[in-house]
């Protein structure tokens, strides 16, 4: 079987389209693996899907058939490998999953769209979107009621630092259930050493987290707040004692 020039042309397009979707709503959350990481992973699959299929068919003998699905299989092989770049650990916090996610099912819309699977790969991608979008939503607001939450604070190491923070805490009735603390790294430019803190708290259901971040900006010396990791901004909650 052979496709035309405009057949080619769509293929590749419609893919372009579909990754850069996933990618632009990945990239609007700092991911990072964002838009034209996913526009290169799906056209990319596409690509290969096309040639796999109609690359060889006139490079084969007579009674025998090629297989356009064993070079597309090593796709999936591919991708895990990228995406597992975009997995990061750090003290035993795992971010990227969902990222990662995307990029092996954008590789999937990608060889969908090569082979002319039209309908299933525009309908996997709205269902994709949907996911990120609405039920990233309904998410947070479901399990916000979960009380364990992860709370880093990164500030310049300086005695009784843990004391005041454990005192912002106590006045609003959080409970540490574990807290660590990392090694203090020396700053060449400041000369000052900066140290992370990170705490597993228990809080109250009707805590008023606008009032923690401020009082813990408040305090002298907090570099970044971050929250369920993501990064709290200072800007946000300047208090005239900074």
């Amino acid at each position: 079987m052979i496709v035309n020039y405009w057949e080619i042309a769509l293929r590749l397009f419609l893919a372009v389209v579909l990754g850069g979707l996933v990618g632009f709503e990945r990239e609007s959350h700092n991911r990072p693996a964002g838009f034209r990481t996913h526009i290169l992973v799906c056209v990319g699959s596409a690509l290969i899907m096309m040639v796999s299929a109609y690359g060889f068919t006139g490079q084969i003998g007579a009674g025998f058939m090629a297989d356009p699905g064993r070079i597309a299989a090593g796709v999936v092989t591919g991708i895990g490998f990228l995406g597992a770049g975009t997995i990061l650990q750090q003290r035993g916090n795992v971010r990227g999953l969902t990222t990662a996610a995307t990029i092996w099912v954008v590789s999937g819309i990608g060889l969908a769209a090569g082979i002319g699977f039209y309908l299933g790969a525009i309908l996997t991608t709205a269902f994709v979107l949907i996911s990120l979008l609405l039920l990233g939503r309904f998410e947070k607001s479901y399990f916000a009621r979960r009380r364990l939450k992860h709370l880093q604070i990164m500030a310049v190491d300086q005695p009784g630092l843990l004391g005041r923070v454990s005192a912002i805490f106590g006045d609003m009735m959080i409970n540490i259930r574990r807290s660590e603390l990392g090694d203090p790294v020396e700053q060449s430019e400041t000369g000052k050493a900066l140290i992370n803190i990170e705490f597993m708290i228990e809080i109250p259901l009707d805590i008023d987290l606008k009032q923690l971040f401020k009082r813990l900006y408040g305090l002298k010396g907090i570099i970044e707040v971050s929250w369920q990791s993501e990064l709290v901004r200072k800007d946000n909650y300047q208090t005239d004692s900074l």
